[in-house]
């Protein structure tokens, strides 16, 4: 029986966040703990739990079929591996940072400065085209340490929430790319398991898309559904049903999660009332 190999991070908050979304994909996978491999009791699906740094090459060499991986370690080691998806979740940046009481004008005060790095790759395209040359110095772990032992003057690291460069008395100067967990795929890659990744798309995307909108319900006047509907894009048209109370009719519809409040704001002022907004498990268009 032909199987997608898929390879996830073996530990941390991108190992949780892609199991998540497989099983909310509905997907049961075998406990994987300290196992390099598992394999889906209901979908054809093998799981490889590999190092993050090491998942690029697993894909080039066709080791996996595809992988979720962040587009910071894609960038640094997955030349001319595709994305099929971007998922939406561990979503970081990779950025230049420097002792916080340094002073800092642009990119060009790192010039011949030592840069501390565990995204060498990354670095040295940044700096060429902005025609600045620094001495790189490769660190795996612990990169925000540097400055502090004399090691180098400035870092290039992933940065989430800052607090490890604020803990550090580090500050963040240049964001050189944006990333988030992305399902990279394999350029040998066969046409059966493709068959397999494009329905596991097919469930991702339902999930994504879920997890961005919100079921929402609602009391409206007859003579207000035309304008009330106008407010309720998402769907090609909402669900309309009579209430037991002439004159009033109950609207079911969807509207997306970052639209939330200005879109009920709205709906309240048009005559809209016992507004009730449900969470969406799954959304297939």
């Amino acid at each position: 029986m032909n199987k997608l190999k898929i390879a996830i991070q073996k530990s941390g908050r991108l190992n949780e966040d892609s199991l998540k979304i497989l099983k909310d994909c509905g997907i049961s996978i075998d406990n994987g703990k300290d196992q390099l491999k598992a394999t889906a009791r209901n979908f054809p699906l093998e799981v490889f739990y590999l190092r993050n740094g090491d998942i690029p090459q697993y894909l080039r060499d066709g080791v996996v079929d595809v992988a979720i991986i962040g587009e910071n370690v894609l960038v640094e080691k997955g030349e001319q591996i595709a994305v099929a998806e971007k998922l939406g979740f561990s979503k970081c940046r990779v950025s230049l940072a420097i002792p916080k009481n340094d002073v800092y004008t642009s990119v060009k005060d790192l010039e011949g400065k030592r840069i501390a790095t565990s995204y060498p790759n990354t670095v040295k395209t940044y700096l060429k085209e902005k025609g600045v040359t620094a001495d790189l110095h490769i660190i795996n772990g612990s990169v925000e340490i540097a400055p502090n032992i004399g090691l180098a003057d400035a870092i290039c690291d992933i940065v989430s929430t800052g607090s490890t460069l604020f803990k550090n008395n580090l500050k963040e100067v240049e964001i050189m790319l944006t990333s988030e967990a992305v399902l990279a795929v394999s350029p040998k890659i066969q046409a059966a398991q493709k068959k397999l990744l494009n329905q596991l798309q097919f469930r991702i995307q339902s999930v994504l898309t879920a997890r961005t909108s919100k079921y929402i319900l609602l009391n409206v006047p007859n003579e207000k559904i035309e304008a009330v509907s106008k407010i309720l894009p998402v769907l090609k048209s909402p669900t309309i049903l009579p209430l037991a109370e002439k004159g009033w009719s109950s609207l079911h519809s969807v509207i997306k999660k970052e639209d939330f409040w200005e879109v009920i704001d709205e709906l309240k002022q048009n005559g809209a009332e016992g507004i009730l907004v449900c969470p969406i498990e799954k959304m297939v268009l």
